[in-house]
């Protein structure tokens, strides 16, 4: 049995003025070139660049202004050497990343809001993040029910999976997201949470999104969720990046890569271990078959 690849960590670089954690802070481009060198020196595989917010009640950007948001950011970084993820749900957007020198297509909509989307992710052969989507965020609180969250999250995202597949895209370079936070209650949240296996055993890599979302505001802070301080909401999200790399988790997005990078790190050689121990017994139970039939031959 193969040692399971190590859990990455995804850095989050909102080059936006609004977004729920951190809008404005990195907003213009001296402040988000050193903020993504940041997040690499604090342990971040891969910075996930976007210029548009998703959080509730936000307004969409143009066109023009997301790309002027994000190119320029992607292209010196990446020259710099990281891997980087751009999120956003406009194709073109996408394909002017990639030219940048942006390595993943990171989709909340999992090309539902650009039907071109997909095509662009077959057309580069790049890997793309398919999350779990049930429409604008001005509709979403009509999209909150479900009789069996887990179940039907997983058959929507099949869903997806079979539609990306229809236009050519492999299925080595579909990443599947839960979608934390979109369209869920924190009961919605937590049930998915609790069912990672079920979602790391699709056969597809999974991105675990939870870093500061509000659910997690809510445990911490119940009777008023923005007094939920970031540091506590930072330990909080690393906890889940230690249950996300024990599910096998390919990779949480965090604001903050520090601490979840500490917590993904031991148990990833849990996993590790783990892993050594069921392969060692394997080849003892198949040491002993052979053995036992050897004497079988023998007194025949």
């Amino acid at each position: 049995m193969p040692t399971p690849e190590r859990t990455k960590i995804m850095g989050v670089l909102n080059v936006t003025p609004d977004s729920f954690s951190d809008g404005g802070r990195y907003f213009d481009h001296d402040s988000a070139i050193a903020h993504g060198l940041e997040l690499l020196d604090s342990g971040a595989d891969i910075i996930d660049v976007g210029g548009e917010s998703t959080r509730p009640g936000s307004v969409r950007v143009d066109e023009a202004e997301e790309l002027r948001r994000v190119v320029p950011v992607i292209r010196e970084l990446a020259a710099a050497g990281a891997t980087i993820s751009v999120d956003t749900m406009r194709a073109t957007v996408a394909e002017a990343s990639l030219n940048a020198g942006a390595h993943i297509i990171n989709d909340v909509s999992a090309g539902l809001s650009d039907p071109t989307m997909l095509a662009v992710a077959s057309e580069t052969a790049a890997p793309v993040v398919l999350m779990h989507w049930r429409g604008y965020l001005d509709r979403a609180s009509a999209s909150f029910h479900y009789d069996d969250v887990v179940a039907e999250v997983i058959a929507e995202l099949k869903t997806r999976i079979d539609e990306a597949v229809s236009v050519g895209v492999k299925l080595e370079n579909i990443i599947l997201d839960p979608g934390l936070g979109f369209s869920k209650n924190a009961e919605h949240n937590w049930q998915i949470l609790a069912a990672l296996d079920e979602f790391a055993n699709l056969d597809h890599r999974l991105l675990v999104a939870a870093s500061r979302k509000r659910f997690i505001s809510t445990l911490l802070s119940p009777e008023d969720p923005k007094l939920a301080e970031e540091s506590a909401k930072d330990q909080a999200t690393a906890a889940i990046s230690a249950l996300s790399a024990k599910a096998g988790a390919w990779a949480v997005r965090v604001h903050e890569p520090t601490t979840s990078a500490i917590a993904a790190k031991v148990l990833d050689a849990v996993n590790s271990h783990a892993s050594t121990e069921a392969s060692e017994a394997s080849e003892a139970s198949e040491a002993s078959e052979s053995s036992e039939a050897s004497l079988d031959e023998g007194r025949a």
